[in-house]
């Protein structure tokens, strides 16, 4: 590995992505991804009594279907990078405890696919393990529960609200080659514009994507022309403009390249999603479903997959507070 600029890394001996998986809940299998995920629930409760554990069935499931893909057993996998959007990320500890493999258990609200990655690559690049798995997971009437209302409350939701993904993705990173490999990676910093309103997410993250991203590409020396896309998370039809915008102050124009996996996921006319969708699980499984097919045909040669999160609490926004943004750079080519 070596550093590149002031935020990235590059791998010498890159990693792949040995496998992957992606599990959705029924809304995401009407979207326009819908006949592309591995599976898609007959309903968004799995077959459990509570939201809480419907998401930890769907990231055990994502992690099992993974794992059988790359035909590994779970002895196999080194370590386990997981995380989710609930407190204390119970999703992540209920779901995968049983596959007693140890476990970094991550927070970066929903750029945690992004996070999981980058470390899963790392820890593999610097030879701490064969074989490692990345999961996230996120379910929209668990975070809806958490962050804002009970779905019985049947409140009005503004334009610029996304809706959560209810879907987990699993991604098993190791040295056994395929047909996608993770190159580099640019660390996010949080970046704070001063944005209260919780139900406009896209204008909160965009900033922490514009700086990522301009990072990534003065790190690696690189325009926007030297990725086939560049992906971010979550940012919504709202928070894509804003980002572009950015970016062009800066000196950058990405509207050619730039690709959203909240925009991708849901069809806003026909399933009332108003800015797209978020959450965890958003960028995963478009990741797993929609994207890395495309790499391994070599349809796209490199990728700049920029998972976005807002780092919000119930406390925090009661409190009055901001809400900061953070997003993680993993730059994917084709093998």
């Amino acid at each position: 590995m070596s550093q590149k600029g002031t935020q990235s890394i590059q791998f010498d001996e890159a990693p792949y992505i040995i496998s992957s998986a992606s599990i959705v809940g029924t809304k995401e299998g009407e979207g326009p991804l819908g006949k592309l995920f591995d599976v898609v629930g007959a309903d968004d409760l799995f077959g459990e009594n509570t939201w809480e554990e419907a998401e930890s069935t769907l990231q055990k499931e994502a992690a099992a279907l993974a794992m059988g893909k790359a035909k590994l057993a779970k002895e196999d996998i080194r370590y386990l990078f997981a995380g989710d959007l609930l407190g204390q990320s119970i999703a992540t500890t209920f779901g995968l405890m049983e596959l007693n493999i140890p476990l970094f258990g991550l927070y970066g609200a929903c750029s945690t696919a992004g996070e999981s990655l980058s470390l899963a690559a790392m820890a593999v690049a610097a030879g701490f393990g064969e074989q490692v798995l990345a999961v996230t997971s996120s379910h929209f009437a668990s975070a809806e529960k958490q962050f804002r209302f009970p779905l019985e409350y049947a409140n009005q939701r503004p334009l610029s609200a996304t809706w959560t993904v209810t879907g987990s993705g699993a991604f098993v990173v190791g040295k056994r080659k395929t047909k996608a490999r993770i190159t580099g990676i640019t660390t996010g910093k949080v970046v704070d514009y001063g944005i209260k309103d919780s139900m406009n997410m896209g204008a909160a993250m965009a900033p922490a994507a514009c700086d990522t991203i301009y990072r990534n590409l003065v790190d690696f020396g690189r325009s926007p022309q030297d990725y086939d896309k560049i992906i971010t998370g979550d940012l919504g039809y709202v928070g894509q403009e804003i980002l572009i915008r950015l970016l062009r102050e800066k000196g950058f124009d990405i509207s050619g390249q730039h690709m959203d996996c909240g925009i991708e996921i849901f069809d806003r006319e026909t399933q009332d999603t108003h800015s797209g969708g978020s959450g965890c699980g958003c960028s995963a499984v478009t990741l797993s479903a929609y994207l890395l097919p495309k790499l391994e045909k070599g349809e796209y040669q490199r990728i700049l997959f920029v998972p976005t999160g807002a780092l919000l609490s119930t406390v925090s926004f009661h409190e009055g507070k901001s809400v900061p943004g953070i997003a993680h750079g993993v730059v994917i080519e084709h093998a």
